[in-house]
């Protein structure tokens, strides 16, 4: 009897998650846009942009997004490109200047002291030298579309809109098993969940790249948070917390470089899930007591900080499963067994469920991408021990006192795919 009363809050959790994921995915298939959350069209709202491209050890990719700054078809007079070199050890540094030296646009950032030590203190430096009315942040490793400086930058025409975020790719996916499942993982998270948030006006999160916000609005915040491993999610929570909301394009493309390998899938990911949960401990109460968000927005902006803990609860409740099972009549066991069983397979938090991803492969015409789908299975069981590990290093920081966490840096390949190729051509032909 006591194991029923226990099982049950898990059984609410994981159906509650799996209701959200079907009503995102209902509302990216069917949804007809119109009143009262239109996508603004490109016009003629041309502000000031500043562009920071943090990078540390960058030497493999660095170059491919500096060129394509320079290849920008924003205004050259109102575009500033902010390169920070982050103490890197490599040539990095010589890379970024002489491309600085051919665009009179671009400056190089050298944090010869104090530096690495993380994104969060390389985007604050960079900071200082931006004079942009916006401010847009990549990663050294993606690649974006030649205008998507003016894709996203037309949503600020709306004064209450604080933040863009764009919609990431990968360029490298047809690499390796795991460069495949992350592009899977992708497709489900922007094509189904951020474009539903937006449609239903929820909290659309800010991916820390392929997005920008008001420098008047991250200079009022403090700017990032050095101690917050997930500063995206903790910038997202902020900037709503501030009144402001987060607007996601879904044509506004940018390609990134994917891991490569299941050791360097598991060192990113411990870093998200543990700097996500960061998130949830320090945002989840002032979110329910904030009286300017409406309740879908709470409810909506709980679940999004709370999602790294599914795989942990799911993992507790088949354990609680299998002892109920093996210690209670089959009658018993099985009304509990059978909705988990259902259940379980859907309810992957922020892993792409299937459905989702199903659904986000069909609307971008990947139907053979579909065939990997049932291995997402075995990625989630990767993922439980990923949070779980996130979670007990989070524990043991807290009860130690130590609450400097260090920032594991994800290694780039820089191998060029047919993808690149591909791109140029199609805006030359554009």
């Amino acid at each position: 009897m006591i194991l029923n009363i226990v099982f049950i809050p898990f059984v609410i959790i994981m159906l509650t998650y799996l209701l959200r994921h079907y009503i995102f995915t209902m509302v990216a298939l069917y949804y007809h846009r119109g009143q009262p959350h239109p996508t603004p069209q490109s016009g003629t709202y041309q502000p000031t942009v500043s562009v920071l491209i943090p990078a540390r050890n960058e030497e493999r990719v660095i170059a491919r997004i500096l060129q394509r700054m320079i290849e920008l078809t924003y205004p050259k007079d109102k575009l500033q490109i902010i390169v920070i070199d982050d103490a890197s050890t490599d040539k990095t540094n010589e890379i970024a200047d002489k491309y600085a030296e051919k665009c009179e646009s671009m400056t190089v950032v050298h944090r010869y002291r104090n530096g690495g030590k993380g994104k969060s203190t390389a985007l604050n430096e960079g900071l200082k030298y931006a004079t942009g009315e916006i401010i847009y942040c990549f990663d050294a490793d993606y690649y974006p579309q030649r205008d998507i400086i003016e894709n996203l930058t037309t949503y600020f025409t709306d004064p209450r809109i604080g933040a863009v975020q764009g919609r990431v790719t990968v360029l490298n996916e047809p690499n390796t098993l795991v460069t495949r499942l992350v592009a899977l993982e992708r497709i489900g998270g922007y094509r189904i969940d951020q474009k539903a948030r937006d449609d239903l006006q929820l909290i659309p999160q800010f991916g820390g790249t392929v997005g920008g916000f008001r420098r008047n609005l991250i200079e009022s915040l403090g700017g990032w948070d050095p101690n917050m491993l997930a500063e995206d999610t903790d910038l997202t929570f902020r900037v709503y917390l501030a009144g402001y909301k987060i607007r996601y394009g879904n044509e506004a493309e940018c390609y990134e470089e994917a891991v490569e390998g299941w050791r360097s899938y598991w060192h990113q990911r411990c870093r998200w899930a543990a700097g996500h949960m960061q998130c949830a401990f320090k945002h989840s109460w002032p979110l329910i007591r904030n009286k300017n968000l409406r309740l879908r927005e709470k409810v909506d902006g709980f679940l999004l900080l709370n999602v790294y803990f599914i795989p942990i609860f799911v993992g507790l409740a088949w354990l609680l499963g299998a002892i109920m099972f093996l210690t209670q009549s089959l009658s018993g066991a099985t009304l509990y067994w059978i909705p988990l069983s259902i259940t379980v397979y859907s309810t992957t938090g922020n892993f792409a469920p299937f459905f989702e991803v199903g659904i986000g492969a069909y609307l971008d015409e990947r139907k053979e991408a579909c065939l990997l789908i049932p291995l997402l299975c075995l990625v989630f069981l990767y993922n439980m021990l990923i949070c779980t590990k996130a979670f007990l290093d989070l524990c043991i920081s807290k009860v130690s006192g130590n609450n400097q966490h260090k920032w594991v840096k994800t290694s780039h390949n820089g191998g060029i795919s047919y993808r690149v190729n591909t791109l140029k051509d199609d805006d030359a032909d554009a």
